[in-house]
Formats: structure tokens, sequence, C-alpha cells
């Protein structure tokens, strides 16, 4: 039997996606990209492979030489186990080496960097977040944005109707 594909996308050679973080994307330019384990408890792995995952309002924060994400919304299925108390918005604990957590710290600390947590896949069976070390954009640089994806739009329309 063949190996199952992802079919939310892929972002990368045996990955696929479980949510991502658009508006991330928007509110921030991304600098550096990480990539982090996520230690998890039974029902929210069964909650990732059914897609109920949010990452809009999450961000990540280092604490004690270790790094966490607190406001994923992870929803727990009505097939939980019924002797456990399913916590949403948990804080759960990220795993990365230490030389990238000292990295991060001196970014965050001293340059003024912000964590951001772009997206969630799996890879070779395991979750893994895809961490953002992201600056703050300004309100002209977002319209910036805005008005340079609404004219790449505008100009795939005039080529497709010039066809």
């Amino acid at each position: 039997m063949a190996k199952k594909q992802g079919t939310k996308g892929t972002t990368g050679p045996g990955t696929s996606t479980i949510a991502q973080n658009k508006k991330a994307r928007f509110d921030y330019h991304i600098e550096q990209h990480f990539e982090a384990g996520l230690v998890l408890e039974g029902w929210e792995v069964k909650s990732l492979r059914a897609g109920k995952v949010q990452l809009v309002d999450s961000y990540v924060f280092i604490k004690n030489g270790e790094a966490w994400i607190t406001n994923a919304l992870i929803t727990p299925l009505l097939a939980a186990s019924t002797h456990i108390k399913p916590e949403q918005n948990r804080t759960r604990k990220l795993l990365l080496h230490q030389y990238e957590i000292n990295q991060l710290i001196g970014a965050v600390e001293r340059k003024g960097y912000t964590l951001i947590a772009l997206s969630i896949y799996w890879k070779k069976g395991r979750a893994k977040l895809d961490l953002g070390l992201a600056k703050g954009k300004q309100e002209h640089d977002k319209r910036a944005t805005s008005r340079d994806r609404d004219w790449s739009r505008e100009k795939q329309r005039i080529l497709k109707a010039g066809k």
C-alpha cells in the first residue's frame, strides 16, 4: 500500500500543512524561519489530524531557556476521552536545539524581534511548527503589501484575458 500524501498542500517532500497563520505574513516582515517540534497530548494529535487548529492569535515566548507557544487553539474532538479535561488554549512547549534558542533569545531581547507561529505541518509523522523571527510592519507597509497583491491579481486577469 502506498504512503498517503496530505491533501491540504505541502511544504516540502513528505510533509503536509495542517494550518497556516496568513495574518502573520500581512502584519510582520518575516526575517528567518525555524522548525520546532511540539509537545502534544494524545487528544491534540487526533485534533491536528482532523485539522481542528487555529494559529491566528498565537505567539511564541521564551521562558527559562525554553520556547513556548500560547493562544494556539486546538479544538478537542467530540470523541475525545471522557477521563480527561481538554484545554484548548493551553501553553505548549516547543522543541528546539539549544543554539537555536540562544539565537532567538538574542534576537528577541536585544534586537526587538517577535516570534510568530506561521504554520503547523506533518513531517515524517510528527507535528512541526514553522516559527518565524519577525519585525512588525507599519501601516504604510501593510498598504503597500495590499496594493502589490491587488496589482498582481489584476495583472494575472489581464494576461489571462489577452490569451
